[in-house]
């Protein structure tokens, strides 16, 4: 982000209802289904008056930011995505599907440390802990953050996201660029090639080093390829 905006982009990163510093409504006022995050997402551009942008997504949840893309294409300049699934292969991790389980996911999604283990056991690095407390913050705050993480994942619709994303992405023609840790532990890397083998205009890059979290630990390396991608003119 410091990047980005140090070379002149205006650079925005919401987090999700139910997550980080924005509200958590009860289910009864948001369904936590990916519809109602991409009805959230489009009403937050709106809101801030954007008419087209380039969107960068990462992660399980990046997998709604595809299909905002997919729905809303004229409001996409260039898209960027950063280990996020892709394929009807793609399958949520033991370590979060426990989350999204009647009983045991209301207990383990009230507990700090599931981010410590998320986070650490996806990048394969460790993680200083003032960079885990801002993580584990809201769920010291309140118990609402916890409940929030369990409708996500009960409602994540894996499969039915998946299977709009694999048939719209081969009839995508917006310049796409994919960085990919390759010591991610949850998506193998056939998903990035894959569908950049689907998209007329997509470039692929391997961070060998990187993991389920590029931009947490290699956050120059994710930036120097996003820069030149960000800059390109379209011909």
């Amino acid at each position: 982000m410091p990047a980005l905006a140090e070379k002149g982009f205006r650079a925005i990163a919401p987090d999700w209802i139910g997550f980080g510093s924005s509200a958590k409504p009860d289910r009864r006022d948001f369904a936590y289904t990916p519809d109602a995050f991409i009805d959230a997402l489009a009403a937050f551009v709106q809101a801030m008056e954007i008419e087209r942008f380039s969107l960068v997504v990462q992660g399980f949840l990046g997998s709604v930011g595809l299909q905002y893309a997919l729905r809303n294409p004229m409001q996409i300049e260039r898209l960027a995505i950063l280990n996020a699934p892709t394929s009807s292969t793609a399958k949520l991790p033991w370590k979060m599907q426990q989350l999204g389980l009647p009983l045991v996911g209301d207990v383990l999604t009230q507990d700090p440390l599931l981010v410590d283990r998320t986070l650490e056991g996806g990048s394969r690095y460790q993680i200083s802990d003032k960079d885990l407390d801002i993580y584990r913050r809201p769920f010291l705050k309140s118990s609402d953050a916890g409940r929030s993480l369990l409708a996500t994942v009960k409602n994540l619709q894996l499969k039915q996201s998946m299977a709009e994303i694999e048939s719209g992405f081969p009839q995508w023609t917006h310049p796409t660029q994919i960085i990919w840790g390759m010591k991610d532990p949850w998506l193998p890397f056939t998903q990035a090639q894959n569908l950049a083998d689907s998209i007329q205009k997509a470039e692929l890059i391997k961070l060998e080093e990187g993991g389920h979290y590029p931009q947490d630990h290699w956050s120059v390396k994710v930036s120097d390829a996003l820069l030149p991608f960000l800059r390109r003119q379209a011909i």
